[in-house]
């Protein structure tokens, strides 16, 4: 599926993104990226899933720190050094952030011509997934569809932790994780099964 750059002005400045269609009309999917960041393999990810049919729209969340290099995995987990880095640029996305930024990727899409209807899918995994659930908490009427796989932090003691929305959610919802995931604690395996009410 081919791949359009294109910018999106939010509250807080441009924000790059990369959009996926074919001729359309299609449903739209806002795809949450991961704490790595803009990288071929999520454009590959993107792609796939615009090949099932839907107009996929792809922002870098971490606009507001200028570009940066494509980050390599393997490199990054490996250097404590550049995992600091990865962390401070994740735990930048508070929850306003995330639901300013989330309001302006809808005002985008129902700017488009190329899509179908004016409610949205959202995905993600890792940090895309708590985007997701962030996303679904504010924007209820406006999302159709809200997946997380592997989210991470979707149940913690913050008062902007993803699971104290779960009652706003309005649409179908699926959470995806592992018990092994360090980001899913025994304190707050409890809490995550509040979303089951919601699948």
């Amino acid at each position: 599926m081919p791949r359009t750059d294109v910018s999106i002005t939010t509250r807080d400045g441009i924000c790059p993104a990369s959009v996926f269609n074919g001729a359309g009309p299609w449903p739209a999917v806002l795809f949450f990226m991961d704490g790595l960041g803009l990288r071929p393999a999520l454009w590959e990810m993107g792609g796939r899933l615009a090949d099932g049919g839907y107009l996929v729209l792809l922002p870098d969340l971490y606009y507001r720190v200028g570009s940066y290099p494509p980050k390599d995995p393997a490199v990054v987990l490996s250097d404590p050094k550049a995992r600091d880095e990865m962390r401070k640029l994740v735990m930048s996305l508070d929850r306003d952030r995330k639901i300013s930024d989330t309001g302006a990727f809808i005002d985008y899409l129902l700017s488009r011509s190329d899509i179908k209807g004016d409610r949205f899918g959202t995905t993600g995994y890792c940090m895309g997934g708590n985007c997701s659930l962030t996303a679904a908490g504010a924007f209820p009427d406006r999302l159709a569809a809200i997946a997380s796989f592997r989210g991470g932090n979707l149940a913690t003691e913050k008062p902007d932790s993803p699971h104290l929305f779960v009652g706003k959610f309005r649409r179908r919802v699926y959470v995806a994780g592992a018990i092994e995931d360090h980001s899913v604690t025994i304190v707050s395996i409890p809490d995550i099964e509040l979303f089951s009410d919601y699948l």
